[in-house]
């Protein structure tokens, strides 16, 4: 991403679910400006990210906090993600190819 070494900090939280079978110890943690947005709305907030090192298909998960913090609802069976903005609603889709290659 390009991001450089000097801005990622210590983290000693360690998680399951990621990878599985195993705990995961991330090597380090970002904080990061996140944006959702179309071309006439957009929803901005700063969110931690633990940095991980394993081969992966995604770049990034949200989690339950992130959801949170941007009063997001995300629906499994369509694939998207749901969240207000002050000029209406966001509506992030997923793919369904992508998602079904991704097992």
């Amino acid at each position: 991403m390009g991001i450089p070494q000097s801005i990622l900090r210590p983290s000693k939280a360690s998680f399951y679910g990621i990878v599985p079978g195993k705990e995961v110890i991330p090597l380090e943690r970002i904080w990061l400006n996140v944006t959702f947005d179309q071309p006439d709305k957009f929803h901005k907030e700063l969110l931690t990210f633990e940095v991980i090192d394993f081969p992966s298909v995604y770049h990034a998960l949200l989690d339950q906090p992130c959801f949170t913090k941007f009063l997001a609802v995300p629906n499994y069976t369509y694939l998207n993600l749901k969240m207000p903005s002050p000029k209406g609603v966001i509506t992030i889709e997923g793919s369904f190819d992508q998602a079904y290659y991704c097992k």
